[in-house]
């Protein structure tokens, strides 16, 4: 069975920068795809990237193009997401997600990932 840990999460103000690592326990990391997701106050929650599960195929949503990144360290469980030139609008609890196969068309489908985990704030002050 697959958990999820996010680390990373806090303050920074628009422009800045941070990187949420999602620690993965568990077998069959290798096999999983591994996706972002956030949820703001009032908001469904939504789909941020995803990375294949040879880290080959990256997605991201239209609103994070070219700002973050989506990574994965295989010796260490682990992966990442890079946020950069963040804005107000980014203030969100982060989740990450883990489903196993390939991302695909569904990549952005919450209902797709079967283990999330408990999500990390992310707040971004103007």
């Amino acid at each position: 069975q697959v958990q999820l840990e996010e680390i990373g999460g806090g303050s920074v103000q628009a422009g800045g920068s941070l990187r949420l690592s999602c620690r993965v326990s568990g077998d069959t990391y290798s096999l999983r795809c591994m996706g972002w997701f956030r949820q703001a106050p009032g908001l469904e929650r939504e789909a941020v990237a995803a990375l294949s599960p040879g880290g080959d195929v990256a997605y991201s949503a239209d609103s994070v193009k070219g700002r973050f990144t989506v990574s994965r360290d295989y010796a260490e469980n682990t992966v990442f997401l890079q946020m950069n030139s963040l804005k107000p609008e980014d203030t969100a609890i982060y989740y990450c997600a883990a489903k196993y196969g390939t991302c695909g068309t569904t990549w952005a489908d919450i209902g797709a990932y079967r283990t999330w985990g408990q999500g990390t704030q992310v707040t971004v002050s103007s």
